[in-house]
């Protein structure tokens, strides 16, 4: 292995261990609503920390999520020559690491946030298709988990469609926003039986 291999192998180890900050538990922390894991729905992404702190604490867990995920794909843009292998890995690892946080026993977050990061920098058009459907989803149901399952299960086909006119993205985006999407959706598992049987709490933008 060569040291350029090596530095670059370093990413992914980066891009986990800075997808495993817990930003929403600690701004919950700094925010006065004390452990979000025993809070509101136990999560400790950005739709929890509204429920329990408040809108501004939730939009701030919300780009902190979503920055963490766009640093560690700029930082493998920036180290590997805009290789889409590592691009994708690197962003494969900050969302591996926001669902299994080490520092927390590997219970995370669902990691729409920080894949809506990762995948803002390999394909802008993608998420912002994904950003309206989640949008329209939660406007019209005010379920924020529905939302994001409708999103992560249109990442891979919008990325397919809106990867540049008359071009298919690299296989490996293909599978890497696909992998990217099954994760988010198995980490809504809990989250669909709710909604299934009616009990997933909605959308408010109060402090409860």
């Amino acid at each position: 292995m060569t040291p350029r291999d090596l530095h670059q192998a370093w990413l992914l180890l980066a891009g986990y261990l800075l997808g495993s900050i817990p930003f929403g538990l600690l701004i919950a922390w700094l925010g006065g609503g004390g452990d979000l894991r025993q809070a509101g729905s136990g999560n400790i992404g950005a739709a929890n920390v509204t429920r329990v702190v408040g809108s501004g604490a939730g939009v701030l867990t919300l780009l902190f999520d979503a920055g963490k995920g766009m640093l560690s794909v700029w930082l493998a843009a920036r180290f590997s020559q805009d290789q889409s292998a590592w691009l994708m890995a690197t962003g494969l690892a900050v969302i591996l690491g926001h669902l299994f946080p080490i520092w927390l026993g590997f219970r995370g977050g669902r990691g729409v946030a920080t894949g809506a990061g990762v995948f803002l920098l390999i394909c802008p058009p993608a998420v912002v298709a994904c950003a309206l459907l989640w949008l329209l989803v939660v406007a019209r149901w005010r379920y924020v988990s529905l939302g994001s399952i409708a999103a992560a299960a249109a990442l891979p086909p919008f990325i397919y469609l809106l990867w540049a006119p008359h071009y298919a993205p690299p296989a490996i985006v293909s599978l890497g926003a696909s992998f990217a999407a099954v994760l988010i959706i198995l980490r809504h598992r809990k989250n669909i039986q709710r909604l299934l049987s009616g009990s997933e709490p909605q959308l408010t933008l109060r402090r409860k």
